[in-house]
């Protein structure tokens, strides 16, 4: 099982490194939004929802504002020509504030499984309510990881792809040597309060070395590495999220699309978490440093 992960991890790090290298950004971005979409279809087989219509819906309002977003500009310059309003221009911007939302969100999630984590194994919701769950975090996935490809740059996003998988490395191999102290057992027996120091450190190390690539000062190689540190911590949480989510189904995994690694869902869950994270602070520090 664990070579069949190896082999399978091998060939999707190098298909995407090769999609975050070469392709347009409108392309990684049509490509991104083509695996958000069959990452909702496992979330809609997650939270129950069965109905094909229904299932369909849910894919037309992730679709929708997904090219609102995407041609948000060329939107704005319409309306700007049809109705003469020069000044909508200025609200080209206004999109960088809808992070906020999400980040909010996974912090909310961070606490909760923290402080009460087999009373949030216990919570019962209603199917929209969490078909609008996954709509959030799905958009805001595609959304702001599309936005670090165009706005800055391929190495940035590789990078942010390269911590997480480090971070999922670490806390996979060193959980399994030293760990002893479950993180959140009714959650997700398998992970250690040692396996989460190890992604950390991890996290930390990625961020030193990025500084020391780049020539950071060390006020922004500061603001890296915390800000590096802290987007591991968030993804440890989203892994958590998602379990508890197939715990409450009753499933293992997701779906069964990748060997050796079950679903979509089952591979960016990590990721999901922290992307709106990553991408708030990496604006922030660029604000800093302008």
């Amino acid at each position: 099982m664990l070579l069949q992960r190896i082999i399978t991890a091998s060939i999707l790090a190098s298909l995407i490194a090769l999609a975050v290298f070469k392709l347009h950004s409108e392309f990684f971005s049509l490509l991104l939004g083509i695996i958000t979409l069959l990452a909702a279809w496992e979330w809609c087989n997650l939270v129950g929802i069965k109905w094909l219509l229904a299932r369909g819906l849910f894919m037309l309002a992730l679709i929708v504002p997904m090219l609102g977003i995407h041609f948000w500009t060329q939107i704005l310059e319409l309306v700007a020509t049809i109705f003469d309003w020069p000044d909508v221009r200025d609200y080209s911007g206004i999109l960088e504030w809808l992070v906020v939302p999400p980040v909010l969100f996974w912090i909310l999630v961070m606490i909760l499984i923290r402080n009460s984590s087999a009373g949030i194994l216990k919570l019962e919701m209603k199917i929209g309510y969490k078909a609008l769950i996954g709509w959030f975090i799905l958009l805001a996935t595609w959304m702001f990881l599309s936005r670090l490809r165009t706005f800055y740059d391929s190495e940035m996003t590789m990078y942010f792809l390269i911590l997480i998988w480090a971070a999922d490395i670490s806390a996979y191999f060193i959980g399994k040597k030293f760990g002893k102290t479950k993180l959140a057992p009714e959650i997700s027996p398998g992970k250690t309060v040692e396996g989460m120091y190890g992604a950390l450190i991890a996290g930390f190390l990625c961020g030193v070395a990025l500084s020391l690539i780049y020539g950071f000062q060390f006020i922004i190689a500061s603001d890296f590495v915390l800000l590096s540190t802290l987007t591991v911590l968030v993804s440890i949480y989203g892994d958590l999220f998602f379990s508890v989510v197939k715990r409450q189904r009753g499933v293992k995994d997701s779906g069964s699309l990748l060997p050796g690694h079950g679903g979509i869902l089952d591979r960016i869950d990590s990721l999901i978490a922290a992307i709106p994270f990553f991408y708030a602070g990496t604006f922030l520090i660029g604000r800093l440093v302008t």
